[in-house]
């Protein structure tokens, strides 16, 4: 639908005693255009909000910024709420938008928003929503509409945003305004936004908040005082109106500037005489500038006039005239002879909208309330199913003609219920699932046929499944017992309840219907998704009875499996997930992930997940091929975001990618990862699996970083010691809390956790010290109080690396064992760890090493060597960002005399002439020694070349051919 471009008559009232607010507007557009005789402007933008009662003169005030901001050559973007078009989902943003638009074709306006278009455009109304495609979530439609006004901004600079009546805005503008208008100083726009405080919905927080903005009090409109009542009046009637007869009108209108000048409008139509003898007839007419008496003058103009009237309160803003017409039953001329009556009337002017018709709109909309409510309550339902009918046969789709069948009386009609299922898809491809469930509760209480009952209660499960999962559960329940559900869509509802089940922490009873469903089934490829389903969710439950036993079904399955289709992958991918968290050898969960991504895995699949391609991402990392696992995931973001998915997907993969890049050692660019997660994770919600993930990484990286301090407050403000998740999260949370307390010097307390969480890992099957590293942290615990017990477990550790078999995850153990022995005794392990640590992508923890041999071979006597291991250490961590590390090997200089050299900075990602040349006779199966005759060099300076190599590429020595390829 388009909207109406040209100022309404009733924005013309005189500005009177409004010379504080003016002057504001005046000096905020002044500032926003900055200074005009500077060659480069200096431009401010903010927030500027007017609040009062209907009437009180808020878009007059409105119409005198956009009139001024035009003088300025400002562009001006306006919209305006709707008492009727509140449910109608980016009503307003539509009405900001579409004129920019306007006079563009459908392929310019592709090439204007880009990669954007398919997110933006249907919430925009500038293209039908398509059909059958993955939709965005709201906040991917909303980072879109971010794109759009900043563009538009930055093309169009100044620009000025009007919104008024902003208290019947629909939610999903309110959501977006109130969110990008924070940003409005930056961007050098002025947003301003006029509402009446009183009416402003309760569960429109945000609205009050932008109103409030940085503690700031909204202009709020004061009545008029009687000598600008007794100048109005005067104006219309003429200056010998006495001062009684103006009081008069004062004190019946509350110095309401609209009812003033309708009064004194009337009293001039009617000839009034402004004397103190005219009170009476005064007061009379003053009964029908609104309410019951608005209705009698109304009436007064016949019954077409009046259905008209109706009709066009029904109606609400920006519908064309024929539609007006049709709705009130009325031909071409009887609609003619109408509008011309309202309009001489002051009840309703014409204007045009973007697609050049001709539209009709109440002169306020105190008027348009007054007219809708009068309607006899039968009569105003009946034309809103006329309204819906008219605005469908004119093309303007379910989408416009869905709020008019919420206000239907239920009736069983499959045209109802159609029309409302086509609006939800629709509002669903825009970014608006609120708008969707709406329209399908609605459908469902119509209510659809037998055979169509099923699907409509899927759909709606389907729609409340982020919002509401419990109430998903209910209804997906509901659809699964109707008898007339046929076999594909009795598997979606499936699928769909089980994973409604899992999000509201039910994995046990998401398993259990899956089994069951599965017995059911008649389709073996049927059966095995649903094993792979099950497979999926019993993966990450932490009360699972038997998770051996599932781990060793899990294998059976795989070992059949070639991979044909996404079932058979999913089951690969889980295979390869589970045993890198056993602790299998790494070859094992290697094999199984290659033939897992053999054929390509989708992120965005709706219902397969996202949740597969991840852990098998993960599995790539923990088998230090973090290079590979890094590609997965730019991978997984590009489909999130080209799809709009913009919120917990994509809180996920950027916390997982800070992940990654946490175990490869790049902790300042792991930390900006890792925060971007956590900050869109906030945006959906809180307490949401996104968060927990991101939490824990997020400290696991700080402490890596040397910042103790901020770490504790991240714990503190996330809560993370008061209740841990009842599902599979990596980090470990409880072992991450255990390491904090550690880092903080609480040693019983951080035993006590660290326990725990290997007790709970252990019973899980969960054995891979890469996967978590709570015995390490357990050891170095113990080592003041039971150093017997500390050598113990940590040669338990070591023993478990060994078989999982990766050398970040050997260095590790072998680095923390060093610790719990005599520095003689440590040496040796340490120059293991650090010889496995150089064949490994995991830079930081080599740093850490390093460090640790340098400090055990100064306590020894040998400080030639110890000053090699602590300067390459001090380097390697200072290419980490690892700050503590780098003190502690300062320190370690200081004390054996050694003064610490200048840190030379080096390209990351880019490999040298001497590395690029072992890197290539290593990827073709030459060994150190081979490699360092051809290189005529010794083979410790090919080692320190390759560790190099394999920190830069993300690799180790198996995957460098397939990396130095790529």
């Amino acid at each position: 639908m388009s909207y109406a471009t040209e100022p309404q008559g009733w924005a013309s009232q005189p500005l009177l005693e409004r010379e504080s607010e003016v002057l504001a507007i005046h000096r905020a557009v002044d500032e926003l255009c900055g200074t005009p005789d500077s060659s480069q402007p200096s431009r401010r933008g903010g927030v500027l909000t007017f609040a009062g009662s209907a009437g009180i003169g808020k878009t007059t005030l409105l119409a005198e910024a956009r009139r001024h901001a035009a003088e300025r050559h400002c562009t001006v973007l306006f919209a305006r709420g709707g008492e009727q078009e509140r449910q109608v989902p980016f009503h307003v943003m539509r009405q900001l938008i579409q004129p920019a638009f306007a006079a563009m074709t459908e392929d310019e306006r592709r090439d204007v928003l880009g990669t954007w278009y398919g997110i933006v455009a249907p919430a925009l109304g500038l293209t039908a929503a398509p059909e059958g495609l993955t939709a965005p979530d709201p906040q991917g439609v909303r980072d879109g509409l971010d794109w759009v006004v900043t563009h538009l901004t930055v093309r169009s600079a100044p620009v000025v945003l009007v919104l008024d009546d902003a208290h019947w805005a629909d939610a999903e503008s309110l959501a977006w305004l109130t969110a990008f208008a924070a940003r409005a100083e930056e961007l050098a726009m002025l947003i301003m936004v006029a509402c009446r405080p009183d009416e402003i919905p309760a569960d429109a927080g945000s609205l009050r908040a932008l109103i409030k903005r940085q503690g700031t009090r909204p202009h709020e409109l004061a009545p008029l005082t009687t000598s600008a009542v007794a100048r109005i009046v005067r104006d219309a009637l003429g200056d010998n109106a006495d001062d009684v007869f103006c009081r008069e009108c004062w004190a019946i209108t509350g110095g309401n500037p609209f009812e003033v000048v309708e009064l004194a409008m009337k009293g001039r139509d009617r000839g009034l005489k402004p004397h103190q003898d005219s009170i009476p007839q005064l007061r009379d007419l003053a009964s029908a500038v609104k309410g019951s008496g608005l209705i009698d003058r109304l009436e007064q103009l016949g019954t077409s006039t009046v259905r008209l009237a109706w009709a066009a309160a029904v109606l609400g803003t920006a519908v064309p005239i024929s539609i007006v017409g049709g709705v009130a039953a009325l031909g071409e001329a009887q609609a003619a002879d109408a509008i011309a009556q309202l309009r001489d009337a002051r009840i309703l002017t014409v204007l045009t909208s973007l697609r050049r018709q001709e539209v009709v709109e109440f002169f306020h909309p105190l008027i348009a309330t007054a007219v809708y409510r009068s309607i006899p309550p039968g009569v105003r339902v009946a034309m809103h199913g006329m309204a819906a009918q008219a605005l469908v046969d004119d093309g303007f789709g379910a989408a416009a003609a869905a709020r008019h069948l919420l206000e239907m009386h239920p009736e069983g009609d499959p045209w109802v219920v159609q029309q409302l299922r086509q609006a939800a898809r629709d509002s669903f491809s825009a970014g608006a699932p609120d708008a969707a469930r709406r329209y399908l509760a609605r459908a469902l209480r119509e209510p659809p046929d037998a055979e169509y009952r099923a699907e409509v209660l899927f759909e709606l499960g389907s729609a409340n499944l982020l919002h509401d999962p419990a109430t998903t559960i209910n209804q997906l329940r509901a659809a699964l017992e109707e008898p007339k559900a046929d076999q594909e869509l009795r598997e979606a509802i499936t699928y769909r309840l089980a994973q409604a089940m899992a999000h509201t922490g039910q994995l046990a009873e998401a398993a259990g219907l899956l089994s069951d469903e599965a017995k059911l089934a008649t389709s073996s490829r049927t059966r095995l998704r649903m094993q792979a389903e099950q497979f999926k969710w019993n993966s990450v439950r932490m009360d699972e009875a038997n998770s051996p036993a599932r781990s060793r079904l899990l294998a059976q399955f795989a070992k059949r499996l070639t991979g044909r289709g996404v079932p058979e992958r999913h089951i690969l991918g889980l295979r390869a997930w589970d045993a890198a968290m056993r602790g299998e050898p790494a070859a094992t969960a290697l094999e199984y992930a290659e033939q897992a991504l053999d054929g390509g895995m989708n992120w965005t699949d709706q219902d397969f997940g996202f949740e597969v391609p991840a852990v098998v991402a993960v599995t790539l990392m923990y088998c230090d091929q973090p290079g590979r696992a890094e590609e997965l995931f730019n991978a997984g973001i590009m489909e999130f975001e080209s799809k709009g998915w913009r919120g917990a997907h994509l809180s996920f993969v950027y916390t997982l990618l800070g992940y990654v890049r946490f175990r490869r050692g790049r902790l300042a660019e792991a930390e900006d990862f890792v925060r971007n997660g956590l900050q869109i994770a906030e945006r959906v919600g809180h307490d949401i699996p996104a968060q927990w993930y991101a939490v824990g990484t997020l400290i696991e990286t700080l402490l890596a970083r040397g910042s103790t301090e901020e770490a504790l407050r991240v714990a503190h403000a996330y809560k993370l010691a008061e209740g841990f998740p009842q599902a599979v999260v990596y980090p470990d949370p409880q072992a991450v809390w255990g390491k904090l307390l550690l880092a903080q010097g609480r040693i019983d307390e951080a035993k006590q956790h660290l326990s725990a969480a290997g007790k709970r890992l252990d019973l899980r099957g969960t054995r891979n010290p890469s996967w978590s590293p709570w015995q390490l942290d357990l050891a170095l615990a113990q080592i003041a109080k039971e150093p017997e017990q500390a050598r113990a477990t940590a040669a338990e550790a070591v023993a478990r690396a060994r078989v999982f078999g990766t050398s970040s995850a050997i260095g590790h153990a072998l680095r923390v064992s060093a610790a719990t022995v005599d520095a003689s005794r440590a040496t040796g392990l340490l120059q293991e760890a650090v010889n496995h640590l150089e064949q490994s992508p995991a830079a930081c923890e080599l740093a850490h090493a390093l460090i640790d041999h340098g400090t055990a071979l100064h306590t020894i006597g040998d400080p030639h060597r110890a000053a090699q291991q602590l300067y390459r250490g001090m380097e390697a961590a200072s290419a980490c960002g690892a700050n503590g590390l780098v003190s502690r090997a300062r320190s370690q200089l200081a004390s054996a005399g050694l003064r610490p050299r200048r840190l030379h900075a080096s390209e990351q990602d880019t490999l040298t002439l001497a590395e690029h040349a072992a890197a290539t006779r290593a990827s073709v199966g030459l060994d150190n020694a081979a490699i360092a005759a051809e290189l005529r060099t010794d083979a410790q300076a090919v080692s320190e070349l390759l560790s190099a190599v394999f920190t830069k590429l993300g690799t180790d020595r198996l995957g460098l051919r397939r990396a130095l390829e790529g």
